[in-house]
């Protein structure tokens, strides 16, 4: 384009110059020209200029440019590869706004409603035993067959789905698929609600056609594939909008909101059993009220949350590095807190020389050890931690059941009672603390040495609760309760967090997502095995007799989860672009040391 000499520049046109902290231009970098030519659209913008003068700050903090209708191709523009680092540079150097809160805010909420509908089922299925399943005081279980079915469904599902998002993300885009999830949790949230029995034999113990169990067992494998999606797209969106500084603290932030929904599973139960308490007392069969409203009000956050996933835009990453559109990653990041104010379309697309992600270049890239160990190590640390936080999160009271805080004879209200408000304690004394810690400290601490405390930590707890099981069970039920809620503060401060992190820094744009997807769907898996292994063996030797020995073998996987921890780099401090081992690297560390303040107006005169 050419120049437009400054006598000739309409008064709605505006310069830029780019800075460096010392006002001087890094080696061979010249200043940036952003002309507005005369139109009704600029116009109209410099009409409202005071209104909009600030937005840009406030969304990605630094001085607005006027968005661009175009860009000159003089001087440091010349060059799209370096056009891209500094439009990274944008992103990574960024102070915090609301830009930033309300991305964490917005996958936060997918969060909430994943842990809630997830666990939730841990209090269902002692429900569903009450209702369904009710012959004596004493006889009141859902099968042992169908309680693994109904816990693990949404296991199979969640990997199905990590899997499969996880690739179409890095295929047609993170936007493009943010919401469908959601959608997907909706659907079959309310659906499991309403699940209802066939009609039943003459003595009323076998129902034709689709049973009620069976019903949800489908629809919580459904359910689980929207979860699934959740995982990658939520992780490597706020990863790839994050700043530097702060990127672990934003995930962990969003991540930490499956504290609060699984939280918010037992205290939904304690309202529901407060304001059923005389019909379940007059009749234990109402407690079909409540598992019912209990599953069904997990839609109501996803409802919230789902117009403005479909809403957020793409992140300038995906399109730099995977649409390969440099013009309007540039216009993106600009005008991301106001992203309708340029129409770029129709615009020369630049490009630039960045690999395709293809299945031939995935399995080239993969084929290396340098990059193969890194996905290794972030599949297998999630597998390990999984197979302990599902063997105990969705059987927590068949756990405490056995210190008797979670069963009461002949009074199905006072037993569901107890194993609700035991679940609160759990959560409050445990899991939400650890969250926040790994919050506050991970951009101090690093990822590494979190995750390193963690396993430690579970792995001596595990070994304390596993082989001391019957003195402490039978002397102090308090001190297992403690025990039981210290393991999961260290497991979530530590590497119930640190291994949703870690892959959605340390793989290249192209693979971000599909490599977080693999890393969480190896962690389903250990969810799918700690299950199927529960079932199997905590009644061996009678009833809840395995248990000491399931907790033994917890142990053990944490072991194994701290030795595949060595294999995975510490990611604080480093560019997402630093961690996917860019050839261009030191360039990128030029534009890092420039201020938040990237933007400065020239006077034409």
């Amino acid at each position: 384009m050419n120049e437009i000499h400054p006598s000739q520049r309409h008064p709605s046109q505006h310069q830029y110059t780019r800075s460096s902290s010392n006002n001087t231009r890094p080696s061979g970098s010249q200043e940036l020209n952003v002309s507005f030519p005369p139109s009704s659209y600029n116009n109209n913008l410099n009409s409202n200029h005071n209104h909009n003068s600030n937005s840009f700050n406030n969304a990605m903090g630094s001085p607005p440019p006027e968005p661009p209708s175009s860009f000159s191709r003089a001087g440091l523009y010349d060059d799209p590869s370096k056009r891209r680092l500094d439009t990274l540079a944008i992103i990574d150097n960024a102070e915090f706004g609301w830009f930033h809160v309300r991305a964490c805010m917005v996958a936060g909420v997918g969060f909430f409603t994943d842990a809630y509908d997830l666990f939730a089922i841990n209090l269902v299925t002692p429900m569903l035993g009450y209702v369904y399943f009710y012959t004596s005081s004493t006889s009141h279980s859902v099968p042992a067959d169908l309680d693994l079915a109904l816990k693990v469904s949404a296991s199979v599902g969640t990997f199905f789905g990590q899997i499969g998002f996880g690739y179409l993300a890095d295929r047609l885009g993170r936007k493009r698929m943010y919401g469908v999830e959601l959608v997907i949790i909706i659907v079959a949230t309310f659906a499991q609600a309403l699940c209802g029995n066939g009609p039943l034999s003459d003595d009323n113990k076998k129902a034709f056609g689709l049973s009620v169990t069976t019903g949800i067992i489908i629809w919580r494998f459904i359910l689980g594939i929207g979860v699934g999606g959740d995982y990658p797209l939520s992780a490597v969106i706020t990863s790839e909008f994050a700043t530097t500084n702060r990127r672990g603290a934003m995930m962990a932030a969003v991540f930490a909101m499956q504290g609060f929904g699984y939280l918010c599973t037992g205290m939904v139960a304690i309202v529901l059993l407060l304001a059923f308490r005389p019909m379940i007392e007059a009749d234990h069969r109402n407690l079909d009220y409540v598992w019912r409203l209990l599953i069904g009000l997990g839609c109501v956050p996803a409802l919230v949350a789902v117009y403005f996933r479909m809403t957020i835009p793409e992140t300038p990453r995906f399109v730099l590095d995977v649409e390969n559109n440099l013009n309007k990653a540039e216009i993106d990041v600009a005008n991301s807190s106001r992203p309708n104010a340029t129409n770029f379309y129709g615009q020369p697309v630049d490009r630039i020389d960045v690999p395709k992600g293809n299945f031939k270049d995935f399995v080239h890239y993969f084929g290396q050890w340098k990059n193969f160990k890194v996905l290794l190590g972030t599949s297998m640390t999630w597998f390990a931690l999984d197979v302990a936080f599902y063997g105990i999160g969705l059987n927590n009271t068949s756990i405490l059941s056995t210190i008797h805080f979670g069963n009461v004879s002949a009074d199905p209200w006072q037993t569901m009672w107890n194993a609700t408000v035991g679940q609160v304690i759990i959560v409050l004394l445990g899991a939400i603390p650890g969250y926040w810690v790994t919050v506050f400290t991970i951009e101090r601490l690093g990822r590494i040495k979190i995750q390193v405390l963690g396993f430690v930590m579970s792995c001596i707890l595990f070994c304390i609760l596993g082989f001391a099981y019957t003195p402490i069970h039978d002397k102090s039920p308090v001190l297992f309760v403690a025990l039981f809620a210290i393991t999961q503060f260290f497991q979530n401060f530590g590497p119930n967090a640190t291994t949703f992190i870690i892959p959605g820094e340390v793989f290249p744009t192209r693979y971000r997502s599909t490599g977080h997807g693999i890393s969480a769907g190896m962690g389903k898996l250990g969810a799918i095995v700690a299950q199927v292994g529960f079932s199997s063996l905590k009644d061996k030797g009678g009833p809840n007799a395995g248990i000491p020995m399931l907790l033994q073998v917890f142990a053990l996987f944490m072991f194994i989860g701290l030795l595949f921890t060595y294999l995975v780099p510490e990611t604080k401090g480093k560019t997402l672009e630093e961690l996917s081992g860019e050839d261009d690297y030191a360039s990128r560390q030029m534009q890092r040391q420039r201020p938040n303040h990237l933007y400065e107006e020239k006077d034409d005169d």
